[in-house]
């Protein structure tokens, strides 16, 4: 039986490499590595499909290192107690090269199989390469993680991926015994959502399921021939950002029974349940914001409870936080200011801080005026004071504009009465 096409073409050396060139360019942190054969443990964290794994096979061959590779999903603390003294034996023959051990999926390696890698990576014995989709902040444990240089693989661009066509079109043996021609691309490389895997098996999909000796792909052809192969919910691929997506929406467009929908979507397919929870503790800040506090603090507080509890109860809880964060009030306010904050920063760079608001631990910064001028607003009446905050450059820019709701109109309010007409509230 043939492996499939990704596995067929996939590369062997960093020439046949594409994309990531940050990484793996000519002026790329790994090369820059692999030149001097001082490679470090890293963490590959990007989507499916980005190559993590042939990175790591190819890193592994050019560096001439003893290679093991685990898979998180079937492999326990013992198989990597195993690994690891067959890594310490083989170190004894590569004193300079200390094998690698490469551990895709690490996010779903528990605490405890985390913690019984911490000695090997310390001592030497191995170099620790991971590949994650999920963010390593919150599913690698901090010990592992300060030790390791975390990498981060971006989707295929467009360019990427209609390379990647003409490659496999060209380089593998069973689709050159056909003639392929590339008519129109828009809708293989749209389905592929930069995913070179999921390219590579839509091409083989619909190249082999014509009979003919010249096949021509079209966008018709190929969204005909993908839908009636389509799962209910594929989590690695295009279905899985746009179910995302509804969510998100349906969230922010106040409907919960949009809302609830799309997470038992979600749920039914497999979905991870604490990317789920982490997705409505983004929501809760950028599309609620202060126009209702309470909902970060619930959605946090699900979040929590959906690591703690797991499925089947878990899907409970996150029902509760999906209805109540699309039936809340909404306001991205929050988000907008500190968007239209990072822009000016971006814009005027390191503006000096006013002289009143410096901190002035020492006698000489005293004696140069560091906080000299400055108004303490305890001192006054209602606890404040009208007073310059802002670098002179920037002085009286308005940055918050309170949304439209019951709780950021109080806001308004508020501010108003302290500032008068300096922001315009």
């Amino acid at each position: 039986m043939n492996a499939p096409l990704a596995e067929r073409i996939r590369p062997k050396t960093l020439d046949d490499y594409l994309s990531q060139k940050h990484l793996v360019g000519k002026n790329g942190t790994i090369t820059a590595q692999l030149n001097t054969q001082m490679l470090s443990s890293m963490i590959f964290w990007g989507p499916p499909g980005t190559g993590k794994t042939t990175l790591a096979t190819i890193i592994a061959e050019e560096s001439n290192r003893p290679f093991y590779m685990l898979s998180a999903i079937d492999s326990g603390v013992a198989a990597i107690r195993e690994v690891i003294e067959k890594a310490k034996k083989s170190d004894s023959l590569f004193s300079t090269k200390n094998p690698i051990l490469f551990i895709d999926e690490i996010h779903r390696f528990s605490k405890s199989q985390q913690d019984s890698l911490l000695k090997a990576v310390e001592k030497g014995w191995i170099t620790l390469f991971g590949a994650t989709t999920e963010n390593p902040s919150f599913e690698v444990i901090p010990a592992l993680l300060s030790r390791c240089q975390v990498y981060i693989l971006n989707s295929f661009s467009k360019k990427d991926l209609e390379d990647l066509l003409a490659r496999a079109i060209t380089k593998d043996s069973l689709l050159a015994k056909k003639n392929i021609i590339l008519k129109e691309t828009e809708a293989i490389l749209r389905i592929s959502g930069g995913d070179a895997r999921k390219l590579l098996n839509t091409l083989e999909l619909v190249v082999l399921s014509e009979n003919s000796k010249t096949v021509t792909i079209t966008n018709e052809m190929v969204l005909n021939k993908v839908q009636k192969n389509t799962v209910l919910y594929d989590k690695t691929g295009e279905q899985h950002y746009d179910i995302v997506s509804a969510f998100i929406k349906s969230i922010r467009g106040s409907d919960p029974n949009a809302a609830v929908y799309w997470l038992a979507r979600m749920i039914e397919g497999g979905e991870d349940l604490k990317f789920i929870a982490r997705r409505l503790l983004i929501l809760a800040s950028e599309d609620i914001g202060n126009a209702n506090p309470t909902a970060l603090v619930l959605a946090n507080s699900t979040f929590q409870a959906v690591t703690t509890i797991g499925y089947p109860e878990s899907r409970i809880i996150l029902s509760q936080c999906v209805i109540y964060l699309a039936t809340s009030p909404k306001s991205n306010a929050s988000y907008l200011a500190i968007k239209e904050a990072q822009k000016i920063v971006k814009q005027t760079g390191d503006l000096s801080v006013p002289l009143a608001i410096r901190n002035a631990p020492t006698k000489l910064m005293k004696e140069l005026g560091y906080g000299k001028e400055y108004q303490y607003s305890h001192d006054y009446k209602g606890n404040f004071i009208s007073q310059e905050l802002l670098p002179k450059e920037i002085e009286g820019t308005k940055l918050y504009n309170p949304g439209h709701n019951t709780k950021e109109n109080s806001f308004r309010i508020y501010l108003k009465g302290l500032w008068k007409d300096k922001y315009d509230y």
